[in-house]
């Protein structure tokens, strides 16, 4: 082991296997040298974790160990799984949402591994093999219950990567809508992990017949979702939409049948969201971005990530502040971010707390406890 130069990043190498997880901690400037190596057994119940959750558990595990050297260099996790799209997800739920807040105190960057340089990693890179462009499964099935109605989302990625999305609808919807509201989610969340080439079966035929063009779709509530759903076959290269029968989608069709029971104590997904609205009638407000308060940290945080220097008054100012997607958001303290919102936005979400349908016309304390609770900031 080694002592770490200062002012350098440090890369961590993570290994996953089906009994334990390993880590590794080196620099790479100004020589190649390894800092520190530490290794964990998974107990009974930890073996049957999703390979994502013992991706995080692995860098939570490291982040513990080696909390000196996390809280004195800028870490770069070098690893192929979406883990920090994953762990950066306002709609996390269950043992994955403290993981992420506990993480969010670092900084953490992430990159893809790439090659590895150095013998002392070869038989421990020899775990982790390089992916490529492989084809992403996606599994998706709608269910409609007597008081509330949801939808299952089941994305299968390389290296075992596993992910369940359960959606629940608070509006009265249609079978037909609600496998296209299952479809609509399964294809965000395909894009947001990184997903280029995507097979996507379910059991419904008409949304398998109306997206490959082999039935017309006459319902106008039904051409909306179509609309938008060909629009995000487009951010793919690939998009395969094939008919399967109701036996070999039970696992999506157990997650959209979790929605008509209890909300809490049930679910061990990863993600669960609520709808309050179908998909196709959300609002967008569109802002002037001369005009936005977030076009500044934007610019700050790309002069950052290029590598350009930055004064101690801007770089303490933008610590706090990621960029996920196209959006700008803050990390909390009760939550792991907080989507950041122009004038507009926050002017629609205020009115909506305070004189909408559930708002209890509360003081400007309370308003603002309660805009940070529902996650925006």
């Amino acid at each position: 082991m080694n002592r770490p130069s200062s002012g350098e990043d440090l890369q961590v190498y993570l290994g996953i296997s089906e009994t334990s997880v390993s880590v590794v901690l080196l620099q790479e400037k100004p020589t190649p040298k390894l800092i520190y190596f530490v290794n964990r057994t998974l107990t009974d119940v930890e073996t049957r974790y999703q390979q994502v959750e013992k991706v995080a558990l692995a860098l939570l595990h490291a982040s513990r160990r080696l909390r000196p050297y996390f809280q004195s260099h800028q870490v770069v996790v070098r690893t192929a799984h979406p883990v920090s799209k994953i762990l950066r997800k306002a709609d996390l739920v269950g043992r994955m949402v403290g993981w992420a807040v506990e993480l969010s105190e670092f900084g953490i960057k992430y990159a893809p591994r790439g090659s590895v340089k150095g013998q002392h990693l070869a038989d421990f890179a020899a775990e982790i093999p390089l992916t490529g462009l492989e084809e992403w499964v996606l599994y998706v099935d709608g269910a409609l219950g007597r008081t509330v109605s949801g939808a299952g989302v089941v994305l299968e990625g390389p290296n075992g990567f596993l992910m369940e999305h359960l959606l629940i609808f608070k509006f009265k919807t249609s079978h037909n809508q609600a496998e296209y509201e299952a479809l609509l989610a399964g294809l965000q969340l395909a894009r947001d992990m990184g997903a280029r080439k995507v097979i996507c079966r379910t059991d419904s035929q008409l949304v398998v017949g109306q997206m490959n063009g082999d039935f017309q779709v006459r319902e106008d509530h039904l051409l909306r979702y179509y609309h938008q759903a060909y629009s995000l076959v487009k951010d793919f290269e690939d998009v395969k939409i094939q008919h399967i029968p109701r036996e070999q989608n039970a696992r999506a069709d157990l997650l959209s049948k979790l929605s008509t029971g209890k909300e809490k104590g049930q679910l061990t997904t990863i993600i669960r969201q609520v709808l309050l609205q179908p998909s196709v009638e959300c609002l967008t407000i569109t802002t002037d971005d001369t005009a936005d308060w977030r076009a500044e940290i934007r610019e700050l945080i790309r002069k950052q990530d290029s590598g350009e220097s930055l004064c101690p008054a801007d770089s303490k100012r933008v610590a706090r502040f990621m960029i996920i997607g196209n959006d700008l958001c803050r990390r909390g303290f009760s939550s792991p971010l907080l989507k950041c919102l122009a004038e507009d936005e926050a002017q629609y979400v205020m009115n909506e707390l305070h004189l909408g349908v559930c708002g209890f016309h509360t003081g400007g304390r309370a308003l603002k406890a309660k805009i940070l609770r529902a996650g925006y900031y």
